[in-house]
């Protein structure tokens, strides 16, 4: 696999923690750039860290993983989703929000934005891949563009005030629901 054949996987493994982040921005006082680095490295070293363990699983436990990732995924980011929006809901309209995420959270929410890479690593190991610089490929996009969604939810969650919290796990619930979707063949990704 080239370079710009693992950049492109890299990106658009990248994407569900992008619009996820996003959410985690938004639901969050004006989170700043160490917020947004600490958010992607979270979200970037899960991402790294899943297509290897897939890789290293192999064909051997590929059914099983395959089974079961899009169902682990969206009740992880269903449960995740329906607290946000069950906090923010429930929140008053101009209640402070918080400084940041708690770590446990930010975990969480990246294994569940992350197991499609597991799927994924599983592949690769049928390919000839360098699986160790494609890996670190991937938890870098992830870190940057994790990155960038904390930042544009700065500036999305002030403008709509506790609604952002609301929005953010809607978001989840949704990639949630689409990777099960997806699974199940109700409908496919363009």
């Amino acid at each position: 696999m080239n370079i710009y054949a693992t950049c492109i996987l890299a990106f658009a493994m990248s994407m569900d923690a992008f619009a996820a982040s996003i959410g985690k921005g938004a639901s969050l006082e004006r989170p700043g750039m160490r917020e947004a680095l600490r958010t992607g490295m979270i979200f970037g070293t899960v991402e790294a860290i899943t297509p290897l363990i897939g890789w290293a699983a192999g064909f051997a436990a590929s059914k099983y993983v395959m089974a079961w990732d899009h169902w682990i995924a969206f009740t992880l980011l269903a449960v995740l989703g329906g607290r946000m929006i069950r906090q923010g809901w429930s929140k008053p309209q101009h209640q402070a929000l918080p400084v940041k995420h708690s770590f446990c959270v930010l975990v969480m929410t990246a294994i569940a934005t992350s197991l499609d890479a597991l799927a994924v690593g599983v592949g690769l190991s049928v390919l000839q891949v360098d699986i160790v610089t494609t890996a670190l490929v991937i938890g870098l996009m992830t870190l940057v563009m994790a990155s960038c969604g904390v930042l544009l939810g700065r500036f999305i969650g002030p403008a709509m005030g506790r609604w952002a919290e609301v929005l953010g796990g809607v978001v989840l619930v949704g990639i949630g629901c689409t990777i099960l979707f997806e699974h199940l063949g109700l409908f496919s990704a363009p």
